[in-house]
């Protein structure tokens, strides 16, 4: 984007709120704080793309009387996560919505041909899975403990490796973005069919219940999550192959910035699916079927919350005061 046509269509706001400054007590802090995300993230495009420019200049004094009037006690350490948390991120994740229903139809067509294949063909399952594992499944049913995998490890190694290995998904997921939204759409496709193979396997033991049942305990947040960073790594390859008015280098830039943005909730979201693997599934035998229950309506309330509600309330404030 040329640096006067940034500046054409920004000028407006930042005169605004410029004149706002001049008169901070008048202004609602909440509307103050929505602002200055706004300028902020003009003056990292400007630093990005109009280094040593007079826009840079404006945009950087701007956003240090900001600054100034907003934390004039210095708290911003404590202020500028939950801010970031409480305003910026849900604003892009209201906008990142297309692309998680995106993402969740890709999903569910997957999980539902990870099924019809299992079904038609006994050996499907193998190939997906693996010998080994469903080999593994096989004598843990025959031993009356169908899920037994959760228990082979202890408890905080194996934390960690479920983690680290779900993360790794994850942002598989959204990096393969930058081959355009097809990359994404292809990993998150092999996922939704290993999915459905998975639970397919255990429809055809007679166990379908036990495995929902213990699965869903982390696999809540776990599979959501995993829906979601489809949502994320279809917007960033979105951006890189309709750029709109904006040349591809930029159009991609922002997308990816976006994007990042996005993956730190779902990060957050793999850690805490993680630790519920690891201390809470493995003792599925033993867990009281409320206790259950609540773990999981918990998680999706979680999710559906602050992925989708939320964030059009956050929205719907910050178009009031605009």
């Amino acid at each position: 984007m040329k640096e006067i046509t940034f500046i054409n269509r920004n000028k407006a706001r930042w005169e605004k709120f410029e004149q706002q400054l001049k008169k901070p007590s008048a202004v609602n802090p909440d509307s103050l704080a929505d602002q200055f995300i706004q300028l902020t993230d003009d003056l990292a495009f400007a630093r990005t793309f109009y280094p040593g420019s007079h826009t840079l200049a404006y945009l950087n004094s701007l956003s240090q009387k900001t600054h100034q009037e907003i934390y004039r006690n210095k708290r911003e350490k404590g202020n500028r996560i939950p801010a970031f948390f409480r305003i910026e991120l849900p604003l892009i994740l209201y906008s990142a919505r297309p692309y998680f229903i995106i993402s969740f139809i890709v999903f569910m067509a997957s999980w539902a041909l990870g099924v019809a294949s299992s079904l038609a063909d006994i050996e499907f399952v193998r190939s997906i899975l693996g010998d080994a594992y469903v080999n593994m499944t096989l004598d843990n049913i025959e031993k009356g403990d169908p899920m037994a995998v959760y228990g082979q490890m202890g408890e905080l190694p194996m934390a960690f490796y479920i983690i680290f290995n779900n993360v790794s998904v994850a942002w598989q997921v959204f990096l393969y973005g930058f081959l355009t939204p097809i990359g994404a759409i292809y990993r998150l496709f092999f996922n939704g069919v290993m999915v459905g193979a998975f639970q397919t396997f255990f429809y055809q033991k007679n166990l379908l219940g036990v495995s929902t049942y213990t699965i869903m305990i982390h696999g809540t947040l776990e599979l959501s999550a995993i829906v979601l960073a489809g949502g994320a790594g279809i917007m960033l390859g979105k951006y890189l192959l309709f750029p709109g008015t904006y040349p591809r280098k930029d159009s991609f830039i922002y997308g990816a910035i976006k994007g990042v943005k996005v993956m730190i909730p779902i990060t957050i979201v793999f850690f805490v699916a993680g630790i519920l693997e690891s201390f809470v599934t493995r003792h599925y035998n033993s867990i009281d079927n409320w206790l259950n229950i609540f773990i999981i309506a918990t998680s999706m309330l979680v999710i559906i919350w602050y992925f989708f509600i939320y964030p059009s309330l956050v929205h719907k404030k910050f178009k009031a005061n605009d």
